[in-house]
């Protein structure tokens, strides 16, 4: 029997852990999976030690102000981990944590796989030593990522594509009833309101994204819900305005939708890759704001955008990420038949640059080969 420990701290790294999970389990039936992680993971089979619900901090002050629960969680990882001692840890995404970890799990003589790079060549491209030091194999999701590692020195690094792929491969394009299901209106299009997967950034983005409604009479607006936050909570900021929420459907509502507003993170690429054309948002604490404006060194914040290295999609970012500046980058999505063009030609070559399904996979293959 091999024991495998999986840290993951976030909806979408669950969710693609949990795809990896599946295809390791086909390749060799003899492995017991622990770790944090969320419900994807655990319906794969895996032993949840600590659950991701209670690690959703983003930007620096929030971090800062919450250091006491990040330091209670790490201690509770470092003494399963020691006890439980697994003959592999893979570590995904995550990073201000997992290299953090990766240290200590490095000391114990455990051998570490990374599945989903750290964004260090957006910012604290000094990471690059501690991953020579603490990480056996990197794998990585985006195409220039490889690249940019070996030209640092580092070899033990595949590019094996995006997991969002496996996800959304057999969606895209295929006729869904979520209209019917949900009682949505036939005859109006629909704009689709990802406010992001952090109860304080869904509160921030979701109030100023709901002001846009009045504006857009002719179009109906759906909120995608992410499964670890309540419907409760979604209600409280939507009070009574006739919107309507789906939980754990989001690719189905991105495969129906004409539009979307969306908070910058992966959603951004799961909204691109359904040809959707969208308005990127970011708000953040403003401390945050201006640490992360002097530390981030990229022209982007969109992952579409960093992938194509072009302006595809709009960005509005914190003092021009109000409901008028929404309107505005909005209206010619939905009124300017070739402004719309341009973007879902953009968004096919994104599609091509990602590729095909089939990243869970290949880094499942990987692993096996390599570790066990």
């Amino acid at each position: 029997m091999k024991k495998v420990y999986i840290v993951s701290g976030e909806a979408s790294g669950d969710l693609h852990a949990s795809n990896l999970v599946r295809h390791l389990k086909s390749l060799q039936s003899d492995i017991v999976f622990r770790g944090m992680g969320g419900d994807k993971l655990a319906e794969q089979g895996m032993e949840i030690v600590q659950h991701i619900r209670d690690t959703h901090f983003m930007g620096f002050t929030e971090v800062l102000c919450n250091l006491h629960t990040i330091f209670r969680i790490m201690k509770t990882i470092k003494k399963d981990i020691q006890e439980w001692q697994p003959d592999l840890v893979i570590l995904v995404d995550y990073p201000g944590f997992n290299l953090r970890l990766a240290k200590f799990i490095k000391s114990l003589n455990i051998p570490i796989v990374y599945f989903i790079s750290p964004q260090i060549w957006a910012w604290k491209k000094s990471r690059i030593q501690q991953i020579k030091k603490y990480i056996d194999w990197m794998l990585c999701i985006l195409p220039f990522e490889k690249d940019f590692y070996q030209k640092e020195g580092y070899m033990n690094v595949e590019y094996v594509g995006h997991p969002l792929m496996d996800e959304i491969a057999d969606i895209i394009g295929q006729p869904n009833n979520l209209k019917e299901k949900l009682h949505l209106r036939e005859d109006k299009p629909i704009i689709a309101l990802l406010p992001g997967s952090r109860k304080q950034e869904i509160r921030e983005m979701l109030s100023e994204m709901l002001k846009v409604i009045p504006t857009f009479p002719n179009y109906q607006f759906v909120v995608a819900a992410v499964p670890h936050i309540s419907i409760d909570f979604y209600m409280k900021i939507i009070g009574k305005q006739n919107v309507k929420i789906i939980k754990e459907k989001t690719y189905e509502l991105l495969n129906i939708a004409d539009a979307a507003l969306v908070t910058s993170g992966t959603a951004t690429l799961e909204t691109g890759l359904f040809g959707v054309p969208m308005v990127v948002c970011y708000k953040g604490n403003i401390l945050s704001y201006y640490l992360a404006k002097q530390l981030i060194k990229v022209k982007y914040i969109s992952l579409v955008n960093l992938i194509l290295d072009k302006p595809a999609v709009k960005e509005l970012i914190q003092h021009e990420c109000y409901a008028d500046d929404m309107i505005t980058a909005l209206s010619p999505i939905l009124h300017d038949k070739y402004y719309r063009d341009a973007i879902k030609q953009d968004l096919k070559l994104l599609h091509e640059k990602i590729g095909g399904k089939g990243a869970s996979q290949k880094a499942a293959k990987i692993i096996i080969e390599k570790f066990f």
